[in-house]
């Protein structure tokens, strides 16, 4: 075969191939996302699921009882989930720095005991930054035992919660402590509010406003992102892992001691365990029916304040309707079970126990 002939060939098998790619490609899509889906990804299927949940229970509920709807009602239940808001707040950033702090509670409890006694003793100024330096010296004391002792958050943060407990038992005659309900400011704290909004909601919104821009738009936050989804790499890009440790168990005691002064307020006095206990469980649940991956690395504020809105609901409305509160701890089990095998589920790794 002659050269000529050659050179027709090869131009003839290239044509073909271009013809076939470009037959192949896929065509662009006209006008790109749908509206749903781009609702979808800029509110977050996670977030969607929650806020359909709320509407459900909402409607469930108000349609047993229409109470449920008064304005005062709904003020119950925005003040009834402010503290426990709080530590769900924190509780995040814990988690998706890939740790967790099961001691909040306690330190709720101390820092109410502290704040009423020091109130007691030197006025409101005094226990408010009492409190919250006890639950800094508190949020240090866990991120040192983590990172120095190399033991594990849950283990470290067990002890702690008894620890600190037995702290606000010992200081407190195991009694509540000190009068606050005549004092303007606790009172504020308690009844008052800014433009019709109960000051302890504004107090949960300021403080997830606050963590919501320190996680998404700081190098802070992306750094704590970083550690939980990857800690050998972190370390290996310059990360100081154990400054970030420590710093986030020291926000996360000073936002419990703002929880214990909140309940120094409500209750008028200081509470060693009555106003605080079984709060580090609801944070965690919170956290995690928000989309928190126990394992750290992900999560989201905005997750984590609509869970702890629908928990206050299921909360409230069965409080309404008058289921015994005994069955809520278990719907808030159930709740937390639930939310740990969405996240392994869709996680795709192989469930423990099951072979293949």
């Amino acid at each position: 075969m002659s050269d000529d002939a050659l050179k027709d060939d090869a131009l003839k098998d290239g044509a073909v191939k271009t013809a076939t790619t470009t037959t192949t490609a896929p065509a662009p899509t006209a006008g790109g996302p749908s509206p749903l889906k781009r609702l979808i990804s800029g509110v977050g299927a996670q977030n969607i699921s929650l806020i359909i949940a709320i509407v459900l229970v909402v409607a469930v509920i108000g349609f047993q009882n229409p109470l449920f709807f008064s304005v005062g009602n709904l003020k119950v239940i925005g003040t009834a989930i402010a503290i426990m808001g709080l530590l769900a707040v924190v509780q995040t950033i814990v988690i998706i720095l890939g740790a967790l702090d099961i001691s909040v509670g306690s330190i709720a409890g101390l820092t109410s005991v502290t704040s009423a006694m020091l109130f007691t003793a030197a006025g409101p100024a005094v226990g408010v930054v009492g409190a919250i330096g006890i639950g800094i010296l508190c949020g240090l004391v866990n991120g040192c035992i983590i990172v120095f002792g190399r033991v594990n958050p849950v283990i470290a943060t067990l002890a702690t919660l008894a620890a600190f407990k037995g702290i606000a038992q010992l200081i407190s005659d195991g009694r509540a402590q000190g009068y606050t309900g005549a004092d303007p400011f606790f009172v504020f704290l308690a009844r008052g509010g800014v433009a019709g909004i109960p000051t302890l909601i504004l107090v949960l919104l300021i403080v997830a406003l606050l963590a919501h821009i320190v996680l998404r738009y700081t190098s802070w936050g992306r750094n704590i992102y970083a550690v939980g989804g990857n800690n050998i790499a972190s370390r290996l890009a310059g990360i100081n892992i154990n400054r970030y440790i420590i710093g986030v168990y020291m926000v996360t005691g000073a936002i419990a001691a703002i929880a214990g002064i909140l309940i120094t307020a409500r209750t008028g006095s200081g509470q060693p365990i009555s106003g605080s206990e079984g709060l580090e469980l609801q944070a965690i649940t919170a956290a995690a029916l928000g989309g928190a991956a126990l394992k750290g690395g992900k999560g989201t504020i905005a997750g984590t304040i609509l869970a702890v809105i629908l928990l206050g609901v299921l909360t409230n409305g069965m409080t309404i309707l008058g289921v015994n509160s005994f069955w809520q701890n278990v719907a808030q089990g159930a709740l937390l079970v639930i939310a740990v095998v969405i996240q392994q589920l869709r996680s795709g790794e192989r469930r423990i126990g099951i072979p293949g």
